[in-house]
């Protein structure tokens, strides 16, 4: 909540309706929070922040029309001071850095769970409040650290990063969910190996299973990848 004790207005920027529509959910799920427009260019994005007071902007940063960074350098140049947080499957540190030189406050990677978006949010609401003049150096570097997502939780022993990450591309691209033996034939690995992946999404409470009726003999687990309409704090 804002310092006068008014909702952050916040603005989706984002050129996929789905995940459009997603990022809207999830952020008006967030106390103190009120979603005032959603864009899908920087065009329409132009148009909102002509129309109404924006506090902080999720933006996207692969546009349509342009880079998202060529708009907020735009906003700058306009005078509109509101906040960004980049949402975004763009892993270029440079990128990164330049946003972070045109006032981007935190960036949350494609994909991602309602739980990652609601914590980046809280900690900008906390940052956001602090008002007053520090009294010194210590209170300035907690103020900032309200931003900083704390590390990530590690990985249960014997799952590697980047083996999950192709396990959940294989996974999103099969709308009709895979089993354990069809992702690890795409990903590369055994069976056995793509079944803890998989197990490990479930547990995440980003993919779901069910048996695999139909064929002779036991029937197998289908996974499937959770979309953001399916609830709770799983991903899409």
């Amino acid at each position: 909540m804002s310092a006068g004790g008014q909702d952050i207005r916040v603005l989706v920027v984002e050129d996929d309706p789905v995940a459009a529509d997603a990022h809207a959910l999830y952020a008006g799920r967030v106390a103190g929070f009120t979603v005032v427009g959603v864009a899908h260019s920087r065009a329409a994005a132009l148009r909102v922040l002509e129309r109404m007071p924006v506090d902080l902007i999720l933006l996207d940063l692969y546009l349509p029309d342009g880079h998202g960074l060529h708009l907020l350098r735009a906003l700058r140049a306009a005078g509109h001071a509101a906040d960004v947080i980049a949402v975004t499957s763009a892993r270029d540190l440079a990128i990164v850095r330049e946003g972070v030189s045109l006032g981007v406050v935190q960036y949350v990677l494609k994909p991602f769970t309602f739980a990652t978006l609601r914590d980046r949010l809280a900690r900008y609401a906390e940052f956001r409040a602090a008002a007053g003049e520090a009294s010194g150096q210590d209170e300035v570097d907690r103020a900032l650290a309200t931003l900083r997502a704390p590390q990530p939780a590690a990985l249960p022993k014997g799952l590697s990063g980047p083996t999950l990450e192709a396990v959940t591309r294989s996974l999103r691209a099969a709308p009709e969910g895979l089993t354990a033996a069809e992702a690890g034939a795409a990903v590369g690995i055994s069976r056995i190996t793509a079944r803890r992946y998989l197990e490990h999404l479930v547990g995440a409470g980003r993919a779901a299973r069910a048996p695999q009726y139909g064929q002779i003999g036991r029937p197998e687990l289908q996974y499937r990848w959770l979309s953001a309409t399916e609830g709770g704090t799983r991903g899409y």
